[in-house]
């Protein structure tokens, strides 16, 4: 446990972020498989606080009940009226004194809409908050263009914060300032509760504001300090669609960075996507157009992609994976899948087998080295080793009511277009014949025969379809067979 352990982190995620032109609340957008205010709340969590509260408001049931599924152990306090980042900050503090909780340290305070915003820094902020003993601790940056954003003003001896001057009212030596606020602070716990209470209203929107807080510290006597983020992007917050893909991008760039270092080759990573909590084993190989989301696991020496979408699926060593989706599957170690193949919940495919093109699976279970080659269905089974399956099979599981299951041996030989009615057990080294429909059990080492005895009509398309093509191709067929007599 770090001795800069904070007393809490407050979350601000009360807003409605009316520029997203969404019915999704705006903290509640996804990139790389997590809420704009999940990153936030994973990125407080590695500071280990000891209690974390996210304050909500529009739309707060869904916000709450989304906050409860990721991390139950949040608090979340309610900002029913949005008065402000300083009100919001003292509902947060009101929540947990109401709980008879007392806090004495520091208060990390985040903005719910910045994704980017990485743990390392928040490290860094509260670090540098007690190392300096300001009561209070800007989180800057200094970045290319400084247009629109509050200036950090230092004192020239010291280095503390002077002031946060707003861009509108900013002289013209300040406007040339590339340091900026980033709306994330540490303050000491009870500095800030009392500031909070002399916090006023008397602004052109009748708000409190948290950046007042600041300049309460510094007419009191206290040092207002600041750190500055190493990377200016990650202070950056989503208001709209286009600066939503932008952070899409941004941290996607990151994740694929961090990849590549240790080890993963990425073939092409602008045309490769990756949630953060998909991993990777050294030498894996991820080709163009490749999608790897959730809880996904590439293992070594396992290439996936081209043109392929993996979802929560672990991808063994030495697998490939060729222009494949696959959702909630295992695919064992060397195995083959796709192209154009459909891997659905519950496939497990073991070592060294086979799902090719144009075959989808669910709920099914692959034994090592068997192959289902092509063009077929295999849904609620389970096949041993080293059987095949022929081509364009239907695993028939569903009557209409309930699904059943079809059991397929080791060492078996099923013929193409067989259709497997569940429930129906094939055993080890059965064979079954091309056409077959098959409803009843095939014992072990028989070969299955279900389909109608083969009857030819002779002349029948000289009398059914005189004249057409297909006929006159008959009659020079009999004719050079007849001249060959």
């Amino acid at each position: 446990m770090s001795a800069n352990r904070p007393a809490a982190v407050v979350v601000l995620a009360a807003g409605e972020g009316t520029r997203m032109k969404s019915a999704t609340p705006k903290v509640l957008h996804a990139i790389s498989g997590r809420s704009l205010v999940g990153h936030v709340v994973a990125a407080a969590r590695e500071l280990d606080p000891q209690h974390l509260v996210v304050i909500v408001g529009h739309a707060r049931e869904q916000v709450s009940a989304h906050l409860a599924g990721i991390d139950p152990d949040v608090r979340t306090a309610v900002q029913y009226e949005q008065n402000g980042t300083g009100h919001a900050v003292r509902m947060g503090l009101e929540e947990l004194s109401g709980n008879g909780i007392v806090l004495d340290g520091t208060v990390v305070v985040v903005c719910g809409d910045t994704p980017l915003l990485t743990g390392e820094t928040l490290r860094r902020l509260s670090d540098t908050h007690a190392a300096d003993g300001n009561a209070v601790t800007v989180l800057t940056a200094e970045v290319p263009d400084s247009t629109g954003y509050g200036r950090i003003v230092r004192d020239e001896a010291t280095g503390a914060v002077t002031a946060i001057v707003e861009h509108k009212d900013a002289t013209d030596a300040q406007r040339a300032i590339r340091e900026i606020n980033s709306g994330v602070f540490a303050f000491d716990a009870q500095l800030l509760a009392d500031a909070l209470g002399k916090v006023r209203t008397d602004n052109s929107q009748g708000e409190e504001y948290l950046t007042d807080v600041l300049g309460i510290l510094r007419e009191a006597g206290h040092r207002v300090g600041a750190a500055v983020a190493a990377d200016h992007r990650e202070i950056l917050g989503i208001n709209n669609r286009v600066q939503l893909a932008e952070a899409r991008r941004l941290l996607n760039e990151r994740l694929l960075h961090a990849a590549m270092m240790s080890g993963v080759t990425v073939v092409d990573p602008a045309t490769t996507w990756v949630d953060v909590t998909v991993t990777f084993e050294p030498d894996a190989l991820v080709q163009p157009g490749t999608q790897l989301l959730g809880a996904t696991h590439v293992a070594t020496g396992a290439e996936v992609g081209p043109n392929t979408r993996l979802t929560d699926t672990t991808v063994g060593a030495g697998a490939h994976v060729d222009n494949t989706v696959a959702v909630s599957a295992v695919i064992g170690e060397s195995a083959t899948v796709g192209p154009f193949a459909y891997l659905r919940p519950g496939t497990r495919l073991g070592a060294k087998s086979k799902a090719g093109a144009y075959v989808e699976m669910k709920n099914a279970e692959i034994g090592e080295g068997t192959k289902v080659p092509h063009l077929s269905y295999v849904g609620d089974a389970t096949i041993g080793e080293y059987s095949n399956i022929g081509a364009a099979s239907v695993f028939v599981n569903y009557d209409g009511v309930n699904k059943h299951h079809t059991t397929i041996g080791s060492h078996c030989r099923t013929g193409s277009d067989n259709m497997f009615v569940a429930p129906v057990t094939i055993g080890d080294g059965a064979y079954t014949a091309a056409g077959s429909v098959i409803t009843k059990d095939v014992p072990p080492g028989s070969l299955a025969v279900a389909r109608g005895q083969q009857r030819n009509i002779e002349g029948w398309v000289a009398r059914k379809r005189p004249g057409s093509a297909a006929a006159q191709a008959a009659s020079a067929a009999r004719r050079e067979t007849d001249g060959e007599q």
